[in-house]
């Protein structure tokens, strides 16, 4: 597998995004979020996304430079319309606003619709905890997951990310998916090649798989808890329905229009609750209390969530981001679209 260095592949994709005829600025902040995703570990949300967002520009779907309205807003709320301009664009401007908003009335929500794929989620929620203030973050998205005892698509992914200011050495995010695995998750190990692990999706006809063809081919992923605990995961995501699809505007995902993400953020500003160093110090007390607890069999330590980011990130700075064959294959054909060879694209890099 090819090896890059973070700020090469911001490099590769921003001018496979300026081929394609994104405005700079878009180009670079969407390049450096997906390179951000690689970065932390988590590929599925990373640069292999450039091929999707390419071939959506060209379809229509995806409208680089569009411009984005405010439609409603108060004191403590800003609904956007996003006009199908990129997710990333979209997401980061919802959460900047939420947070100005915040400021002022101590929580504040920010919605969108009209948006595509904002990539993952911990990227706006730790806006917020940067900023001292509490993140919450859920998107919605075409169906892809289905009910629990049910074998049709009719749910999205529903993920959710939480933040929250602390002192540790590393940031404290939560980041998940509502069902048992995130679509580019299976991606990932469709482009290695590799088998899934059976509890990940069901095919076509509702039996369990290990295929990733399978999802592909009219499957479906199943939610949060599997075939025991799948309630769970299923009455979280049709909560996520609820905000994103209907309060956002979006619409659900089980609607055979829907398309892109709908979008619900909050923000709570800790410090109209009580001194924000408190909160931090409490927080990091918590964390340490349950860092330091005993390891049960077959576990070295307790991780705390945002702790293997972290620790991803540092190495794949250090010895660089592998990215697939497959994946590098499928970039290097888009490039090719806009006359971009490999050797202009590694070119002055």
């Amino acid at each position: 597998m090819p090896i890059f260095k973070a700020n090469q592949l911001v490099k590769i994709g921003t001018k496979i995004f300026l081929a394609a005829g994104v405005p700079l600025e878009e180009a670079v902040l969407v390049s450096e979020f997906l390179v951000k995703a690689n970065l932390v570990g988590h590929d599925s949300h990373g640069i292999m996304r450039v091929t999707q967002y390419v071939r959506e520009i060209e379809e229509g779907i995806l409208k680089p430079g569009a411009k984005i309205e405010i439609v409603k807003e108060s004191n403590s709320l800003v609904v956007i319309n996003g006009n199908w301009n990129f997710g990333q664009v979209i997401a980061k401007k919802a959460m900047e606003k939420a947070i100005e908003k915040a400021r002022g009335s101590a929580v504040s929500v920010a919605c969108a619709f009209n948006c595509n794929h904002v990539g993952r989620l911990a990227d706006y929620t730790l806006m917020a905890s940067k900023n001292d203030m509490i993140g919450m973050a859920m998107v919605n998205a075409p169906r892809s997951v289905a009910p629990f005892g049910g074998k049709e698509r009719m749910l999205s992914t529903d993920p959710i990310s939480f933040a929250f200011p602390t002192n540790m050495e590393f940031p404290f995010f939560i980041d998940i998916a509502t069902s048992v695995v995130a679509e580019g998750k299976i991606r990932v190990m469709l482009h290695k090649g590799e088998k899934i692990p059976l509890g990940w999706i069901i095919d076509k006809d509702g039996n369990p798989s290990s295929n990733p063809e399978d999802y592909y081919d009219g499957g479906a992923i199943l939610p949060l808890g599997g075939d025991d605990a799948g309630h769970k995961g299923f009455g979280l995501g049709l909560a996520i329905e609820v905000l994103c699809g209907v309060l956002a505007g979006a619409g659900c995902a089980y609607m055979e229009t829907k398309r892109g993400n709908g979008v619900f953020f909050e923000v709570i500003d800790v410090n109209k609750f009580m001194p924000v160093e408190e909160f931090k110090n409490e927080v990091t007390d918590l964390l340490k209390a349950i860092k330091s607890s005993k390891p049960r069999p077959g576990f070295k330590e307790v991780i705390i969530p945002g702790e293997p980011e972290y620790l991803t990130e540092r190495l794949r700075l250090k010895e660089g981001i592998q990215i697939p064959e497959r994946t590098w294959e499928e970039i290097k054909r888009i490039a090719e679209k806009f006359g971009l060879d490999e050797k202009s694209l590694l070119e002055d890099i």
